[in-house]
């Protein structure tokens, strides 16, 4: 079975030409290379899909025929992605809540004092 296949047949993907777009942007690997979308896979890969700045990592169990739906999908593959990949992805989350959005006009004076105190620090 094809990689971009694969992917969106697991649910990794909402389509195919997504999985696809994935694969020749580099994002997914498998056994450890960078693979074009119509790079086959077998059962015992270990495939990395890099999805919102998190790197999946699973193993390759069984084949399936077509889409599979949410409830099946741990038959296909088993998900062996650390759990610190989450936890960095959620302080990025609070990382961007504490700054300002764009657009928000100028930064006020707490603002400016406070980004003076950070620049002081880093020097």
């Amino acid at each position: 079975m094809r990689i971009d296949s694969y992917l969106w047949s697991t649910r990794y993907y909402k389509s195919r030409s997504q999985a696809s777009e994935a694969c020749k942007k580099g994002q997914v690997k498998v056994n450890g290379q960078v693979v074009k979308p119509s790079r086959d896979v077998y059962p015992g890969d270990d495939v990395i899909v890099r999805k919102n700045q998190i790197n999946y990592e699973l193993a390759v169990l069984d084949l399936p025929k077509s889409r599979v739906g949410a409830k099946l999908v741990d038959i296909y593959r088993k998900d062996t992605t650390p759990a610190e990949a989450f936890k960095q992805d959620e302080m990025l989350k609070y990382a961007k809540d504490y700054y300002r959005k764009k657009g928000t006009g100028r930064p006020t004076k707490k603002d400016r004092r406070d980004i003076d105190d950070y620049l002081d620090e880093t020097e």
